[in-house]
């Protein structure tokens, strides 16, 4: 479905308002506002006053946008209004972001969280129904990612996108169009001899997450017998190392090396090559077996293993990484990741 414009989308907003607070339709009121000090909509809709704000996408960049100037417009109402952002589809992180920031949203898909003074909405698990046909331009596909890794990597140091390319072994011209994409998503910011850092780390980190699918590396599970996760991760490192395997462990794993949060029980490896069936004989792996307790992953981009380094004798990925591939990993996943930001990927943040 085609995403409609901010008049059509004010109009859809103030409906869906209507039938959500249980009033008449025509018991709205829209007041169009413009310019930079106006929100998009005052929305009168029986005792209630929304100060609106419109998105035409519901990224993080765009999300995290809305919030910050629906929020300063509001304060010229004083308390009596709602501040609320409208999108097309609301996504895990946006929601995330609204509701640490008190803000009320909806979506034109069907879901909404508003939580006011006389007023709790929550209606979720409708999909999303503006996806866009075709595969979505995005700064974090797989080769396009090692430029925000290494830019969260080095988040206070202003970059050249000839510096970025060398090190991340990708050309000036690929560089080039994903730092536009960047730019234009409101992700980066430049200095006056155009070098670049992230104009907001945690929302860089943000978007990347939101973007980010485990599931598209090649998994391979199975079993080795072992008496705990620490002792088996030991034990598969030094099998890796004798077959002269590069690897990097991530995941559960990663997150105890680097913070020593919780025990595990699956230790997952990054490995920069596909393993034989004479490597997996040696380390006694038997594929697909129940309880999986092993998972060898071969990356769809070797950026994955950019700032890796020796935590405790073992190879690690970096922060930022382990981060990420713990949003697909079960047991306490996301309290380790939640722990790994609070630790390790705290940011100054200024513009």
């Amino acid at each position: 479905m085609k995403v409609p414009s901010e008049q059509q989308a004010m109009y859809k907003v103030a409906e869906r308002l209507a039938e959500l607070v249980d009033v008449d339709p025509a018991e709205f009121h829209l007041e169009a506002r413009h310019g930079a000090a106006h929100a998009d909509s005052v929305l009168h809709v029986g005792p209630y006053t929304f100060v609106v704000e419109w998105k035409g996408s519901g990224t993080t960049a765009a999300v995290s946008a809305a919030i910050e100037r629906v929020l300063d417009i509001s304060r010229d109402f004083g308390g009596a209004v709602v501040p609320l952002v409208a999108v097309p589809f609301m996504g895990e992180v946006g929601r995330e972001r609204c509701a640490a920031a008190e803000v009320a949203w909806l979506d034109l898909s069907g879901n909404a969280r508003i939580f006011a003074p006389g007023l709790r909405i929550l209606a979720e698990g409708k999909p999303n129904r503006y996806k866009r046909r075709g595969r979505p331009s995005t700064a974090f596909a797989p080769k396009s990612s090692r430029i925000a890794r290494w830019l969260l990597m080095h988040p206070d140091e202003p970059l050249t996108q000839r510096e970025i390319a060398r090190a991340t072994g990708t050309d000036e011209g690929y560089t080039s169009r994903v730092v536009g994409k960047l730019e234009d998503d409101g992700l980066i910011i430049r200095n006056s001899n155009g070098a670049i850092r992230p104009r907001d780390p945690d929302l860089l980190l943000d978007a990347w997450r939101e973007d980010y699918d485990f599931s598209k590396h090649h998994l391979i599970r199975g079993h080795i017998a072992s008496r705990s996760g620490d002792t088996l991760l030991r034990q598969l490192v030094k099998g890796l190392k004798q077959a002269s395997v590069q690897y990097a462990a991530t995941g559960l794993a990663a997150a105890w090396l680097l913070d020593r949060f919780t025990g595990f029980r699956i230790v997952t490896l990054y490995l920069a090559e596909e393993p034989s069936p004479d490597l997996f004989a040696a380390l006694s792996f038997r594929e697909d077996a129940p309880g999986a307790n092993v998972w060898f992953v071969i990356p769809n981009d070797e950026g994955v293993f950019q700032g890796a380094a020796i935590q405790d004798g073992i190879r690690c990925v970096h922060p930022v990484q382990a981060y990420l591939d713990l949003k697909a990993h079960p047991e306490r996943a996301g309290e380790a990741a939640q722990r790994l930001r609070d630790e390790h990927l705290r940011w100054r943040t200024d513009d």
